[in-house]
């Protein structure tokens, strides 16, 4: 509880009076306690009629919200609120929501809207609430706690909405089904030869003994090894959009292994920032998903920097067949990331790799907005300095042999599934 500005007027107002009753005072000295008897009287019938047993709250909602997800809570308060109460709150690093509310005079319930940020249990800890008393002299001030506890997921929504089957089913089973051609391509069956089918087709040995002309159907290739390569060093915690880089490349590797998954590939893992962190072997998607959303969800936010010389090294001696290699990494220049393209090209040798660089909607918007004044244009050239190494990089990388997917967060997700659709549908991998 503290005092309010109107107790201080009716404090100076009291003393007013007590000014204007000094001159028929001078016998009596007890005509200059009524402006402050009556004052006080007015704050013991404040206090009287504004304390009140003390408050409970009781947070509703979810147990688990998915990073970047906002989620509809429910603040119950008990008993209803007074009038022009202010719930006052202080979130953990991993949720963001509304610093305060306001509740309407006997509303019981808030509604709460909660961003989840950082992956984690988050403890949601303590609500300071304040109220004015009925006479407005007095502040009360009630901490209270909400006693939950929030769990931060990876996103999954895609797969849990049926995207992802959807698209992968429609690419693989669709009216139009293709059929891929060349080495490496799975013997689907037999059929009458029609004018028109290519040569290569013909299964000439069979054709003989039948003496009919029979060509061959080939079907896409299943049991592919999809590797996910996630860097998890301090270059991955940059916030964009929202969200580390880092949650917005483990949002999209579950979509991808769901992917896989419903298209019979078999996927793994492999996670690094200043030295290999951990390693799962590839396995059919469906039983690794589990593993694979359990083991990302605990993924480590690293200070360190990485270490790609050592990772890419480590993985490729790891890999016994030709696999699909994704991977998620960043860089900062041209300098920085020459080792990584090096090893990179490497890896591409023997295996397919996809290399995912996230742009940075505010970096790109900063290089082409106009600059008014020397600091503005000091930082419009340092950002246009950065998008030109990148472009770089990118290039040389292109040059190497690795397929780069340069995108923004918001498009990462359906970009990477139907680059794997569309590889998968040429037999590439």
């Amino acid at each position: 509880m503290r005092p309010t500005r109107r107790l201080l007027w009716a404090a100076l107002i009291a003393l007013g009076l007590t000014a204007l009753l000094l001159p028929f005072a001078a016998s009596d000295g007890s005509l200059l306690a009524l402006p402050w008897i009556g004052l006080g009287a007015l704050m013991v019938l404040d206090l009287a009629g504004s304390i009140r047993r003390r408050r409970h709250l009781a947070l509703e909602g979810p147990d688990a919200v998915f990073a970047g997800q906002t989620a509809s809570f429910r603040l119950h308060v008990e008993p209803s609120a007074p009038p022009d109460m202010i719930a006052h709150f202080d979130w953990p690093e991993g949720i963001r929501g509304p610093s305060a509310l306001r509740a309407n005079a006997g509303e019981s319930s808030l509604e709460l809207p909660l961003e989840g940020c950082v992956r984690g249990a988050w403890p949601l800890g303590q609500v300071w609430l304040n109220w004015p008393s009925r006479f407005g002299f007095f502040d009360f001030i009630a901490r209270a706690e909400l006693g939950r506890t929030v769990t931060i997921l990876p996103d999954i929504r895609p797969v849990t909405q049926g995207q992802i089957d959807l698209a992968v089913r429609t690419s693989m089973h669709g009216q139009k089904e293709a059929f891929a051609e060349g080495e490496g391509s799975e013997f689907h069956q037999l059929r009458e030869y029609v004018a028109g089918d290519s040569l290569r087709r013909v299964d000439w040995k069979r054709s003989a003994r039948q003496r009919r002309m029979l060509s061959k159907e080939t079907r896409a290739e299943r049991n592919h090894n999809i590797i996910i390569a996630l860097d998890h060093g301090y270059l991955m915690r940059e916030v964009i959009d929202g969200l580390p880089k880092i949650d917005h490349a483990i949002n999209a590797a579950l979509a991808m292994a769901w992917a896989a998954a419903v298209g019979g590939d078999r996927v793994g893992l492999f996670t690094y920032h200043a030295r290999p962190h951990s390693w799962m072997p590839p396995e059919p998607g469906r039983q690794v998903f589990p593993k694979l959303r359990h083991a990302l969800a605990g993924l480590s936010y690293e200070s360190n920097e990485s270490n790609p010389t050592l990772a890419l090294a480590t993985l490729q001696t790891r890999l016994r067949r030709r696999s699909l290699v994704i991977v998620f990494s960043d860089f900062v220049d041209t300098t920085t990331s020459e080792l990584m393209v090096e090893h990179l090209g490497r890896l591409s040798r023997d295996h397919l790799v996809i290399f995912i660089a996230l742009r940075d909607p505010a970096t790109e918007g900063q290089a082409r907005q106009p600059a008014p004044s020397l600091d503005e244009a000091a930082q419009s050239v340092a950002a246009s300095d950065l998008l030109h190494d990148r472009r770089i990089v990118i290039e040389r990388l292109g040059q190497l042999g690795v397929m780069v997917l340069d995108v923004r967060p918001d498009q990462l997700t359906p970009r990477l599934v139907s680059t794997y659709l569309d590889l998968k549908a040429r037999e590439v991998a």
